[in-house]
């Protein structure tokens, strides 16, 4: 009786997990198509803020100061963005992002990020001992960046019952390096909408 029971219970356990596996889907998109399933920051989010970010910065008065005075176009690194919100951002997503438009548009020069640099450096040091002399790059020839883009996300969440607005602030700040000045300061704020789903009953 008692192994009759467990077999009863087991059948019951192995037709609820195969209902529940029937019930999983999975459909590839387009990285272009917006869906936004949660309401907190996402991939969609980081990179048309990026877009919209960096677009307003080139569009500025210090780029075309720099260029008249110097003759050529400024060199950028970006130093970090903190994530202050209230949930988990990927910020390297985002710094890549803003990475891609600045070199893609242009505009300006763009040096390796300092954990990059390490390991160009390694392998410079490997070339000196390897290399040949017509292939090997010197130590001592990198490009020293003119401008750092610092940046902070900060969140605010507005919540009654199932309705929750969730409001994001990216804040960009572009800074000589050669005397602390801020040539640019950038803002962008997103807000959504969330309802949660009302519980069955």
């Amino acid at each position: 009786m008692t192994r009759n029971l467990l077999r009863a219970a087991g059948g019951i356990i192995l037709a609820a997990v195969v209902a529940v596996g029937c019930g999983h889907k999975v459909e590839r998109i387009g990285t272009d198509v917006e869906r936004d399933l949660s309401g907190e920051w996402n991939d969609q989010d980081s990179r048309l803020v990026a877009e919209e970010m960096i677009n307003d910065a080139l569009a500025r008065p210090w780029l075309r100061d720099y260029r008249r005075e110097h003759g050529k176009r400024p060199t950028v690194i970006v130093g970090g963005v903190r994530n202050l919100s209230h949930e988990h951002i990927n910020t390297r997503t985002f710094i890549n992002d803003i990475q891609r438009e600045l070199i893609n548009s242009g505009e300006v020069d763009f040096v390796a990020a300092p954990d990059q640099r390490e390991w160009i450096r390694e392998e410079r040091r490997d070339q000196d001992l390897h290399a040949s002399e017509e292939t090997r790059k010197a130590m001592g020839q990198e490009v020293g960046a003119d401008f750092m883009l610092l940046g902070t996300v900060n969140s605010i969440i507005d919540q009654l019952g199932r309705e929750q607005v969730r409001y994001y602030q990216v804040d960009l700040e572009l800074i000589s390096l050669a005397d602390n000045r801020k040539v640019w300061i950038g803002n962008k704020e997103i807000r959504k909408y969330v309802r949660a789903a009302s519980a069955r009953r």
